[in-house]
């Protein structure tokens, strides 16, 4: 194409992004800000300049809407990790694992420097009993190099059929080699609720995600615990718990906090960002979910345990707990996710996935790249020492903290890089912990607490922030 028509197509190509702009008056939510916002036009020159350019000279011929498509995807995973472009397929796969039911191998996992990093593996799944850990690097699905993949498509890679096999690669801090893991596909089925009476008159209660059934299921819990009788106190457990639906942490939080007491509230741009959530039973928990809860859930003794794989959903319960002095913390300090990603629809059968608030707790204090402390800290183990866990804070373009901005700094170099992976060796990873079990020293120190015995509690380490990004599911 001639420089002449090669300019006068990008012309008319800006003239028809100019025109799409201005009939969505560029912004979905430009009435609800009560002004049109400016075109940025030269900047719509040089998109269609750049497109032009791809079109013409790119080696191989490339379809405009993979070209659209992977703009608009840049365009939004640039804002933050968590916003995202969701094709057809996507939103389907992101409604389909918050019904806790979806085929793949149990991981929580974002993008960092061109590889899918671990955000945490769910219990109960393949990766959490090959050993997976938060943390690790994926830098090869089977024999395909993830450096380069999107995230939608190295997720789309690792789940597929139940029964089929797959092998990742990891890259692990502290292992001189990348460290290869063969697993088998499942029926992810994640059981969101788990509970047992660990001696008498103690309860343990235990949720994994929060999920739609999570309510429901939680209500179960409880009620088959009061058969038993008044318990003398409760471990609510919240480590490794990703988060998951926010109407399902007020309805949560709504089975122990006195009725109308505040569970969080979020603040953003728009007018439908500023929202108080409330213990309020009849409207979160659809239906009688949690009306035949046992009388003692409103003053029983509680002790939250949380750490670093704590994070949104689970960091309001924490929160909201902590803040109406309904139970101590005890843990380590939580992941600290405390944006708000709204889904919105658009008219090709795709959505965006996109950051519009920010949570706060009841007292008014921002989660977001902080997470929360807890108020007895206790390390993960006998030894004194608690893992090395991904946090927002280590996430590249990480949303900043507007209450409390000194308390992150995303200028910090990243140590975890890895550019080129070396030989790989098969390894037999040790198996994961057990949360709940008689050897969880972090369950002991609560049930101490719950007696009035003595804690071995230790001072919370200084936290230094890397960086990283992005969040999905296989």
């Amino acid at each position: 194409m001639p420089n002449s028509k090669l300019k006068q197509f990008g012309l008319v190509l800006t003239g028809v992004i100019v025109g799409i702009m201005l009939s969505l008056n560029f912004s979905a939510s430009a009435d609800k800000l009560g002004a049109q916002q400016p075109l940025p036009v030269e900047e719509l020159r040089a998109f269609a300049d750049v497109f032009n350019v791809v079109k013409r000279d790119y080696v191989e011929p490339v379809e405009d809407k993979k070209l659209f498509t992977q703009a608009i995807t840049g365009m939004l995973s640039g804002l933050d990790p968590h916003s995202a472009y969701l094709d057809a397929n996507a939103l389907k796969e992101l409604q389909v694992s918050t019904k806790g039911e979806f085929g793949g191998l149990g991981i929580e996992v974002s993008m960092e420097d061109g590889f899918v990093k671990v955000v945490s593996p769910i219990e109960d799944t393949p990766a959490f009993r090959a050993g997976i850990k938060a943390g690790d690097l994926i830098i090869k699905i089977d024999d395909v190099l993830v450096k380069g993949m999107n995230l939608d498509e190295a997720v789309k890679r690792m789940r597929g059929k139940p029964a089929t096999k797959i092998s990742l690669t990891l890259a692990r801090k502290g292992e001189s080699q990348p460290i290869v893991v063969d697993l088998t596909r499942e029926i992810i089925k994640a059981q969101s609720v788990k509970s047992k009476i660990v001696e008498p008159g103690y309860n343990y209660l235990r949720i994994t995600q929060f999920q739609e059934n999570t309510v429901q299921s939680m209500a179960e819990h409880l009620a088959k615990l009061a058969k038993e009788g008044k318990p003398k106190g409760l471990v609510f457990d919240l480590r490794n718990d990703p988060g998951g639906l926010l109407n399902g942490a007020v309805g949560v939080a709504s089975a122990f906090l006195p009725e109308g007491a505040m569970v969080v509230t979020t603040n953003g741009r728009t007018e439908g960002a500023h929202r108080e959530y409330r213990a309020m039973l009849g409207e979160y928990l659809q239906g009688s979910a949690l009306r035949a809860l046992p009388s003692w859930t409103r003053d029983v003794p509680i002790v939250v345990l949380v750490n670093g794989g704590s994070a949104s959903a689970s960091e309001i319960v924490a929160g909201a707990f902590q803040d109406h002095k309904r139970a101590k913390i005890m843990g380590t300090r939580t992941f600290g996710k405390g944006s708000v990603q709204t889904i919105l629809p658009l008219a090709n059968a795709a959505a965006l996935k996109l950051t519009t608030a920010r949570y706060y707790t009841p007292s008014g204090r921002s989660i977001q790249a902080k997470g929360i402390d807890p108020d007895i800290f206790v390390e993960e183990s006998v030894q004194g020492g608690s893992a090395k866990r991904l946090r927002e804070a280590d996430l590249q373009g990480h949303l900043g903290n507007d209450r409390d901005p000194e308390e992150t700094d995303d200028k910090k170099p990243n140590e975890d890089k890895t550019d080129k992976p070396a030989e790989a060796a098969k390894t037999e990873l040790p198996k994961p912990f057990e949360y709940g079990s008689p050897d969880d020293y972090q369950l002991a120190q609560a049930l101490n607490q719950l007696k009035g015995l003595p804690v071995e509690k230790a001072s919370p380490p200084e936290e230094t922030p890397s960086q990283g990004d992005g969040e999905s599911k296989p």
